[in-house]
């Protein structure tokens, strides 16, 4: 039996981690849970999957470090959303505790330094996000020296056939209303203005060690093939499943092995799929994190940081959607070229860029 323990247990990757918990009893045990919530609620949960160890937020970096040496899982799920999740992620690979993270801020600020430790202490680190696991598998069965390219899928988001003049007056509500997934606000609004493709490309770019122009974008509404691969002699791979998260945790959570999640089994009859260049102009952070990725250094940061500052104000209703993009290529027109030596330099960048950010909003 697999031990498991869940930082942001509360969220909707928590939530789907604990639900597979759930359905298999045999498999996993729940040894600790981390949540930026009540202590009731924490306890709640606690009481459901008889686990020895619980978190809030309030206890800090310091707590969680208490926390997973109590707890001794074999496998941690990341599921904290933001820069919070980064040192979470330090203190399991610096322990030699596998790793399913959901954290885009691990991979797209300190990578170098996280794999640095992951490399030095053994630990694994699978992908969580639906299209990385998809590569993460792919690239597995088809073996990286036969991968040529990594071709990863966009829903699009809910403005995806909006003209130019449309995006000027797009709401909040407009742009929360996801057409295939159910997540937070922040994800949500980056999917609705590729921000969130592009933090994925970012993630490609480190993940799985290839350059930019390796990786490629095509847009596909129905959200069922998660990325594909495309193998030397030009033949493309795909993995396809119902638009789930399950999925890529089960994933996570069995790796190396394969094992049946009980979630519903995907059927080709009757289902149809379309497929779209990305429409870059009118959704420039597309190709705004791209060259980011290409640059390397703070840049990434820098990306990250002005696009968190920026989609937080358009859903506090403090600027308007064309304004998102706007804010991140004034910020990223500073010099990113410092690359961090540690994680104090990381997060001296982080502050960097959300200043920038703030004045330019």
């Amino acid at each position: 039996m697999k031990k498991i323990l869940v930082l942001g247990s509360t969220g909707s990757i928590g939530t789907s981690a604990l639900d597979l918990a759930k359905r298999h009893p045999g498999k996993f045990s729940v040894a600790g849970l981390q949540a930026n919530s009540s202590k009731e609620k924490l306890d709640a949960l606690a009481a459901e999957f008889k686990c020895p160890a619980t978190l809030t937020s309030q206890e800090g970096l310091d707590g969680i470090a208490r926390l997973l040496d109590k707890a001794k899982p074999d496998i941690v799920v990341n599921g904290i959303a933001g820069a919070a999740g980064l040192l979470p992620s330090k203190l399991v690979a610096e322990r030699g505790i596998d790793l399913a993270l959901a954290n885009k801020e691990t991979v797209v600020m300190a990578w170098p330094l996280i794999k640095s430790l992951a490399d030095k202490s053994g630990a694994h680190i699978i992908p969580v996000d639906s299209e990385h696991s998809a590569i993460f598998n792919l690239i597995h069965f088809c073996g990286a020296e036969n991968i040529a390219e990594i071709v990863i899928t966009a829903s699009g988001g809910p403005f995806r056939n909006y003209s130019r003049q449309q995006l000027e007056s797009v709401t909040v509500a407009d742009a929360l209303k996801h057409p295939t997934w159910k997540m937070g606000k922040k994800i949500t609004v980056d999917s609705a203005t590729l921000a969130n493709k592009g933090l994925e490309v970012i993630e490609a770019r480190r993940l799985f060690d290839t350059n930019v122009q390796n990786i490629s974008v095509v847009v596909h509404p129905e959200s069922l093939i998660h990325s594909l691969v495309r193998t030397s002699d030009g033949i493309l791979y795909a993995q396809i499943s119902e638009p789930d998260m399950r999925h890529p945790i089960m994933g996570a959570l069995c790796w190396p092995e394969y094992a049946d999640s009980g979630l519903e089994k995907f059927s080709l009859a009757g289902r149809s799929m379309s497929f779209y260049e990305p429409r870059r102009e009118d959704f420039p952070l597309l190709g705004l994190a791209e060259s980011a990725a290409d640059k390397g250094a703070s840049y990434t940061i820098a990306f990250n940081a002005a696009d968190e500052i920026a989609a937080w104000a358009f859903i506090d209703n403090k600027i308007g959607f064309l304004k998102i993009a706007e804010t991140v290529q004034k910020t990223l027109a500073a010099d990113w070229t410092s690359e961090p030596r540690d994680f104090d330099d990381v997060f001296e960048a982080d502050k960097k860029a959300r200043a920038i950010a703030e004045a330019a909003l």
